[in-house]
């Protein structure tokens, strides 16, 4: 409303300029006093100044207010999406769109919207009062009014097509930016620095290209516009002289008229810039409205629920409590390599309580079963139930409420230790994390840091060593007082005499969980009621520690042979 009231207002100066040089020109004939005219033409200046200035604070907070809420948006829609989605997109990727893209529709709101809106206010007025003024004067400027829109639809259909390559290539390069911050120390460590900068000199490099072919299709049409329109106001002004020798038209008129031209020029010569910057607003607009429009993971949960209740033919449990695990003929491939099967066929049964182990080689598909538990993916074929319901009918989050984990691949989040201690469970008091800690054997080295339990720990927790950020995930697992337990290699990264004490908080950790325990080390294979040795994606051997052992050729004997374990 601002900015109409705005842009009408300053279409009366024209009018008022012209009719003030007539009235000094001729002030016997004119019926306009020029002080009067003046003094108008102060007040409409002032009254436009206050509405620029709260046009302007309005809609910057307008823009920042649209892109906290958009940005929001997005975030929040990428936390829900399935584990799929993130094997298919990089984070540097994903990144660039919540960045770049949503940027350019900021911009596209707080500026090249409004102004695409007051030179369209500007045209159809100037034209207008054109129109009024000297209509056969009016005929030479829109003599060439088709041929710019032709124009302007041909150049900005290429222009938004270069500028959305454009922003493709920057999500590429931030990529690269950040996968090599992420791992700066093995950069350093294999002197890749000159190889990163290369890669990411690259992708600069793609984008640069993508962005001077989009500049050399709006330069062009910037340059028609201008020779066109500009060229089209001398050809009036020429024409419109000849008329004011003939009396046909006061000076004041022509003034007003050439004045008017120039605001109708000048409003199409801008659509030029605005078609291509608001072309690439849309660009990003699209790529976010794509990403949106990604399935979440409650939603593919349930199609997959939905379809399974189509079946009819799913299997039930013979029974156990809430806390029973139980896999029937699992087989699982992942989206991103459909043709190479992880899981197949694989059937377990884990009781109430009970503590599985899983073992094997590297690559026999251990953490990917402890992904199908957690519900990170669905399996292709076969069901996973808990309490005889089959998984994918339970409610995701509800589930996972009940569980815990932590896994081989351990990061924390750059805050205090009391936080990532407290990650899963919020609510707990200082008292009630310390605990966590100790049981964990975390307390020690935390109260040995200055500053105890509000401890920073940098990004991703590399201001504390491997085995520190072990019992950390360990502690976070302990005051979560899951149901369901699932460790990943949690004892890795430990030293011998760490390992022996953070054994010590696991066994009490487990004691009444139903937990699966993905083992290399022997302290945990020993602790555990029943084994299962994978390899190809098979369970080729399951029973207890004690039976597997005595088989003469059992898989499972052998492993532990090798590793120093005797009969």
């Amino acid at each position: 409303m601002l900015l109409v009231i705005g842009t009408l207002l300053s279409l009366a100066f024209p009018w008022l300029m012209g009719r003030m040089l007539d009235s000094a020109l001729n002030p016997k004939t004119s019926t306009w006093n020029m002080q009067n005219l003046a003094l108008l033409l102060g007040a409409l200046l002032a009254v436009q100044a206050m509405l620029s200035f709260v046009r302007i604070r309005t809609m910057i907070e307008v823009a920042e207010k649209v892109l906290a809420d958009a940005r929001s948006a997005v975030f929040d829609h990428l936390l829900r999406m399935p584990m799929s989605f993130y094997m298919k997109h990089r984070v540097g990727e994903l990144q660039s769109r919540l960045s770049s893209d949503l940027s350019q529709i900021q911009d596209a709101v707080s500026s090249t919207l409004t102004e695409w809106l007051r030179q369209v206010l500007v045209l159809v007025g100037g034209l207008a009062l054109l129109v009024y003024t000297s209509w056969n004067l009016t005929l030479f400027l829109l003599m060439i009014l088709p041929l710019l829109v032709f124009v302007a639809v041909v150049f900005g259909r290429k222009i938004r097509r270069l500028a959305g390559r454009a922003q493709d290539e920057l999500a590429n390069s931030q990529v690269v930016v950040e996968e090599t911050l992420q791992s700066i120390a093995m950069v350093k460590a294999y002197t890749g620095e000159a190889l990163q900068g290369v890669k990411y000199r690259v992708g600069l490099e793609a984008t640069v290209r993508e962005v001077m072919k989009a500049a050399w299709y709006r330069g062009a049409f910037a340059a028609f516009i201008v020779f066109g329109l500009f060229g089209t106001v001398v050809l009036v002004l020429w024409y419109g002289a000849g008329m004011v020798q003939e009396g046909r038209m006061s000076v004041g008129e022509l003034t007003g008229f050439v004045l008017y031209a120039t605001f109708v020029g000048g409003a199409m010569g801008s659509f030029a810039e605005l078609y291509g910057q608001l072309q690439k607003s849309l660009g990003a607009t699209e790529r976010v409205s794509d990403l949106l429009k990604e399935p979440i993971e409650d939603q593919l949960w349930a199609e997959q629920a939905a379809a399974l209740e189509r079946q009819q033919d799913h299997a039930t449990s013979e029974g156990g409590g809430f806390d029973a695990l139980v896999l029937e003929e699992v087989s699982f491939a992942y989206p991103s390599r459909p043709e190479v099967r992880v899981l197949d066929g694989v059937s377990l049964r884990i009781r109430q309580g009970e503590r599985l182990a899983v073992v094997g080689p590297s690559g026999a598909g251990k953490s990917t079963l402890v992904h199908l538990l957690l519900g990170f993916y669905a399996p292709d074929s076969g069901a996973i139930l808990v309490n005889g319901q089959d998984l994918r009918t339970l409610d995701l989050k509800t589930y996972r409420a009940s569980l815990a984990v932590v896994p081989q691949d351990l990061s924390l989040f750059g805050g205090t230790l009391a936080d990532n201690i407290g990650y899963g469970r919020p609510s707990a008091s200082e008292s009630q994390r310390r605990e966590a800690a100790e049981q964990a054997y975390a307390l020690d080295f935390i109260q040995a840091f200055p500053q105890g339990m509000q401890t920073i720990v940098g990004e991703r927790g590399i201001q504390i060593s491997g085995g520190q950020r072990q019992r950390v995930a360990i502690a976070r697992a302990i005051l979560r007082d899951p149901k369901f337990l699932f460790l990943d290699e949690a004892t890795s990264a430990l030293d011998t005499e760490s390992e022996v004490a953070v054994q010590r908080g696991l066994d009490r950790l487990m004691e009444g969980r139903t937990t699966v325990v993905v083992a290399h080390r022997l302290s945990t294979v020993r602790h555990a009621d029943r084994v299962a040795f994978l390899d190809g994606g098979r369970v080729i051997e399951y029973g207890t520690p004690a039976e597997l052992m005595n088989q003469k050729d059992s898989r499972f004997r052998q492993w532990m042979e090798s590793q120093g374990e005797t009969t």
